[in-house]
């Protein structure tokens, strides 16, 4: 598939890294690096905009990296970006971590993958099927 996409910053095209990669990294687009307290947000631009099929969305996620050495995560994971959309690429990045972080021009800062999707249609009902599980949620299925 072949998706169009326009590159203002300095940093190649986002990639996949292996043969077998679900997601390319995105990097930081900044003038001057950025210093993340902890518990502190910050939009970080890509310098990328994307134009996706219709039926298709990025969703953006954190970097395990990222998350394992330094505690740096994404406020709302997985993002979505969807067909329509045609603004910059930004990352809502957070600290939560005890020790400051800092962000700097080309750092790989999250990561994306291009899925597809259905548009589903309501069909409104009076009661559900019944299964083995029923109601039963958060733990519910078991201990393991």
């Amino acid at each position: 598939m072949k998706v169009h996409i326009v590159n203002h910053s300095n940093h190649p095209l986002p990639r996949y890294e292996t043969e077998l990669s679900a997601g390319m990294d995105l990097r930081a687009c900044l003038e001057a690096p950025v210093t993340l307290n902890p518990l502190q947000r910050y939009l970080v631009p890509t310098g990328l905009f994307i134009e996706l099929p219709a039926g298709f969305e990025a969703q953006v996620r954190p970097r395990s990296g990222l998350a394992i050495k330094h505690g740096i995560s994404l406020v709302n994971s997985p993002g979505t970006i969807d067909a329509d959309y045609r603004g910059e690429i930004k990352i809502i990045m957070i600290n939560l971590s005890d020790a400051p972080f800092t962000i700097r021009d080309g750092d790989r800062i999250a990561q994306m993958v291009i899925s597809s999707h259905e548009r589903i249609h309501w069909s409104e009902v009076e009661s559900l099927s019944d299964t083995s599980r029923g109601a039963g949620g958060f733990g519910h299925s078991g201990s393991n």
